[in-house]
């Protein structure tokens, strides 16, 4: 079985043993692979592994070997379903390996932000606190998470985690979510967007992105919010309008945002967020522990095992 993976250094940046993999077949492993690389490489193929590498229809039309894909994500995306099920195509994704990860990014994120501990930080190595005449000094406020409204969008695994970390800070907790029977906990309460945007001392999204929720956060909602409100984001970048954000960061509609997805990765230096107040952005790395990815690589190994058995799991087409 010929196998190939297209972009694995996000993945492996070294640290991390592909004999597994290797296993499995005459495998070929690339750190990055640009458009015009694809067909070149792949072309024999019967397996490919994707991570980010966008499959459409004329690719897939291209690839008469090719008979499985493997997302190296949750999120697919990248792959024209359709188009893989008309040329007898199995796709599978990774589900469920990073959810402990991007839980407790969201608490780094929201720690940082309410005790403006990578500020302080910086600002020790810029010797602000040998030049102060005081042993203790803040130029803001620092709060307590106790008693605090954390607003969740979307209550999946990861939300649910979030949660169960809020409720070690005694936070209060209220969510958005599609099936609030199904997913019931005790201290959390479902309640309606307007609820949630309009009495959310923290906002954290965590719901994937379609078209109804593109661009959810804009202006409008922004005003809706309390102006002493911080906005984390770990799920998709689209889901903010960038632009609407800034502004409201500068004008004072709400404190803070943390966030690790912007609507284009990597950013481009126009990017509106860039130099704003009270805005702490991570390069899209929440989901990357070495533990998330250890259980990434085994997950793929377990996905084209089950195919090569036959009896593939984690069929997303």
């Amino acid at each position: 079985m010929k196998i190939t993976f297209l972009d694995a250094y996000t993945s492996n940046h070294g640290d991390l043993e592909w004999k597994d993999l290797e296993s499995l077949g005459e495998v070929k492993i690339y750190d990055r692979t640009i458009k015009s690389e694809i067909i070149s490489r792949t072309i024999d193929a019967e397996v490919i592994i994707t991570n980010k590498v966008v499959f459409d229809r004329e690719l897939i039309s291209q690839l008469p070997q090719l008979k499985y894909i493997c997302v190296a994500a949750t999120g697919y995306n990248n792959v024209d379903l359709e188009a893989a099920r008309e040329h007898g195509v199995t796709v599978s994704n990774v589900v469920g390996y990073s959810t402990s990860a991007v839980a407790q990014h969201v608490f780094s994120l929201i720690l940082s932000l309410v005790s403006k501990s990578w500020a302080y930080g910086q600002e020790f190595h810029d010797k602000v606190w040998a030049n102060c005449e005081d042993f203790s000094y803040f130029h803001d406020p620092i709060l307590e998470l106790k008693g605090k409204m954390l607003g969740i969008y979307g209550f999946g695994k990861i939300g649910q985690a979030v949660a169960r970390i809020a409720l070690a800070f005694d936070m209060k907790i209220q969510a958005v979510h599609k099936h609030p029977e199904r997913d019931k906990m005790e201290g959390v309460e479902f309640v309606d967007w307007d609820s949630l945007i309009k009495s959310s001392d923290i906002l954290s999204l965590h719901a994937p992105l379609t078209n109804e929720n593109k661009g959810l956060m804009n202006q409008k909602v922004f005003e809706e919010m309390k102006n002493t409100a911080i906005l984390i984001n770990t799920s998709r970048g689209p889901v903010i309008n960038e632009s609407d954000l800034a502004s409201a960061l500068q004008k004072g509609q709400i404190k803070g945002a943390g966030m690790d997805v912007l609507s284009m990765e990597p950013p481009s230096a126009e990017n509106p967020l860039i130099g704003v107040p009270n805005c702490l952005v991570t390069p899209h790395h929440a989901w990357a522990s070495q533990e998330a990815r250890t259980r990434l690589l085994a997950g793929i190994v377990d996905n084209i095992k089950a195919y090569s058995a036959g009896k593939p799991i984690n069929q997303v087409s």
